[in-house]
């Protein structure tokens, strides 16, 4: 298996292509562990093209969203999945209420609390954060009030 880095947060494995596992698997470095060894968590299994089953038709999810004045606790879990698809977000394979985002000025992981949505602007991504910024949101905000803020960046 090869290693390419991509970025400070994220590792792209290639599997040799003889490998039953011809699949790429994006990683992200989360800590070290006693021996000081990089621990990995997968974020996404298998290119857009080998998705599994249940990501299909996210797009007709999108069609069925509330209108965005609504609170969020107005929509589907499918459906918010497929809002935050829509903006770039991917979804954490080890825990599937973490999602992660890229943009060219910051990262975040955003996670879907049972009272609230916690979006986290980590300082190991672009620009220059001195430390991780937390941030949570009702889910009796509408989802315009939730994108802007989150979209608006750290």
């Amino acid at each position: 298996m090869s290693s390419i880095t991509t970025s400070p947060l994220i590792s792209l494995h290639r599997f040799k292509p003889s490998s039953p596992f011809s699949i790429t698997q994006k990683t992200r470095v989360t800590h070290f562990n006693w021996r000081g060894e990089r621990r990995l968590t997968p974020l996404c299994s298998a290119s857009p093209s080998q998705a599994p089953k249940e990501a299909e038709g996210w797009e007709e999810w999108l069609k069925k969203l509330p209108e965005k004045k609504k609170p969020i606790y107005s929509h589907s879990l499918p459906c918010i999945e497929a809002w935050l698809k829509s903006l770039g977000f991917y979804q954490s394979l080890d825990d599937r209420s973490v999602w992660f985002v890229e943009k060219p000025n910051w990262h975040a992981k955003l996670s879907l609390d049972i009272t609230d949505l916690y979006i986290r602007y980590l300082k190991s991504g672009p620009g220059n954060l001195e430390k991780d910024i937390e941030r949570r949101f009702s889910y009796a905000l509408s989802r315009e009030d939730i994108e802007n803020a989150i979209l608006g960046g750290p």
